[in-house]
């Protein structure tokens, strides 16, 4: 597949959408960055961080789509529930990725404080959907044929 065919798909989360729009804005100005167009990018929000997995193995069983970002906040709360919800998806995301070979980036903040996400949504730590969609774009440069 040539890059310049490649299309790519954006699972974003909309709780916390404080942070995960931030994320996707990130995630989109690399791709824009990188040659993809609107129309070679497959954006869908999900109510939450459960529902990624789902949305991005609908996303990587397209023969279209080759390559997934996965984008979301998960911030601690009073109860381990976010500790379950972290676990889950991001065992879901790997195994998604190992069997369809498709590249999955996991840009799921699981922080423990608002402050901390902040910081890794475009703050002082970065922008982790900037990160994820690199890897996915690095994975996607591994996986294309080369010509000499």
């Amino acid at each position: 597949m040539d890059e310049k065919q490649q299309r790519v798909g954006v699972v974003v989360s909309t709780y916390n959408q404080s942070i995960t729009s931030r994320l996707r804005e990130g995630a989109l100005q690399t791709l824009h960055t990188a040659g993809f167009s609107d129309d070679r990018i497959e954006l869908l929000e999900v109510p939450g961080a459960w529902e990624m997995p789902l949305a991005a193995r609908h996303l990587a069983q397209r023969s279209d789509i080759h390559g997934v970002i996965c984008l979301g906040a998960v911030i601690k709360g009073e109860t381990s529930h976010d500790e379950h919800i972290n676990r889950a998806v991001s065992t879901a995301l790997m195994q998604l990725m190992v069997s369809t070979g498709k590249p999955i980036g996991f840009g799921l903040l699981t922080c423990n404080t608002m402050e901390q996400a902040i910081h890794r949504a475009g703050g002082n730590v970065g922008n982790k959907g900037i990160e994820t969609a690199a890897a996915v774009l690095h994975m996607l440069r591994l996986a294309a044929p080369h010509t000499p």
